[in-house]
């Protein structure tokens, strides 16, 4: 009987795992057809082929305590071109990684909250021990929803982190992931650096 059901824990198992992976899988073909449509975007259909990304792995998929922040100022986020946005800091999240404790903040972006479209977006910026190894060395984002948060927790799926636009051009208003967001550990998790010539912008 033991045996029985150490095996329907098995297929349970990899059944999650197969269709977790289908997700991420849809997830990036979604994500890798936003370039076509975008004729901003600074990659075309041909240039897909040279973006790269760690294999789906669930444990990158963390239920993160949120705090939120109250009374905070609004302050100029920098961008790799120089320039600044404004933002400010909403919440703190909370969660462990690899056996460590971690915390990391949330931002808004007083532009897009100003958006009905986009008033409940949420900004996750990081850098980690795999920037100019495996993934792109200014580092990645990750976007969520303030419709997510659930109990004073959110879901943080790593297997989602992918590239500002300056990983693959120039002329293009990244912000830089701030310092408090400098993670002490390897994110082996979503998008990896890519392989194609960095383009250009007249």
């Amino acid at each position: 009987m033991k045996i029985i059901t150490f095996l329907l824990l098995l297929i349970s198992m990899n059944s999650f795992a197969q269709s977790y992976a289908e997700q991420i899988a849809k997830h990036r073909e979604a994500y890798k057809q936003d370039f076509i449509k975008d004729e901003r975007a600074p990659l075309k259909k041909s240039d897909l082929q040279n973006l790269h990304f760690y294999d789906a792995d669930s444990t990158y998929k963390i239920l993160a305590t949120i705090e939120l922040l109250k009374n905070e100022k609004v302050f100029k986020m920098p961008a790799f071109n120089g320039s600044s946005s404004d933002y400010y800091r909403y919440a703190h999240v909370n969660f462990v990684l690899d056996g460590k404790k971690i915390q990391m903040t949330l931002y808004r972006s007083v532009a897009l909250s100003n958006n009905p479209l986009y008033k409940d977006h949420l900004f996750l910026p990081f850098t980690d021990e795999t920037n100019n190894k495996e993934t792109y060395g200014g580092g990645r984002y990750v976007d969520l929803d303030a419709k997510e948060i659930v109990d004073h927790h959110i879901a943080i799926d790593f297997n989602k982190a992918y590239n500002p636009y300056c990983a693959y051009s120039e002329g293009y208003r990244c912000p830089v992931p701030p310092e408090e967001n400098d993670l002490q550990l390897a994110i082996k998790a979503g998008e990896k650096l890519y392989t194609g010539k960095k383009k250009h912008q007249n």
